[in-house]
């Protein structure tokens, strides 16, 4: 795969349902009850319950390493959240190749759903020798 500065990874749309925010919470284990319990977080002011921030890495990850294939190790991940990922809505992950160097590829993405934009980062990842 030649991959360049500029190229566009195809848009990944994910559902947010309310068994990835809680069973993203337990396998990271995460066992915050804004996470888990609807009726606690609505206590502390969310609607409802939201991500956290390890499924959100672990999606950025996968939507990344999808795109590139089983050769592509991801070396970092640095993502920072804005908008809440909420039962009921969809995060659409789109993502642009900012730098390559020899194997090594820097990818920005972004996540956005119905409230805004819920992620913002970079991913960096080198590629097998056919990258």
């Amino acid at each position: 795969m030649r991959v360049g500065t500029g190229d566009v990874i195809p848009p990944l749309e994910i559902e947010i349902t309310r068994t990835l925010v809680v069973a993203g919470a337990i396998a990271s284990r995460d066992y915050q009850d804004v996470h888990h319990d609807p009726e606690l977080a609505r206590r502390r002011g969310s609607p409802d319950v939201f991500m956290n921030i390890l499924t959100t890495n672990g999606l950025v990850g996968r939507y990344v390493t999808d795109h590139f294939g089983p050769d592509a190790v991801l070396r970092k991940v640095a993502i920072r959240l804005g908008a809440p990922n909420y039962p009921g809505d969809t995060m659409v992950l789109t993502g642009t190749v900012e730098a390559t160097d020899g194997a090594s590829v820097t990818v920005k993405v972004v996540g956005d759903n119905g409230v805004g934009r819920h992620v913002t980062g970079t991913v960096t990842l080198t590629l097998g020798e056919a990258g």
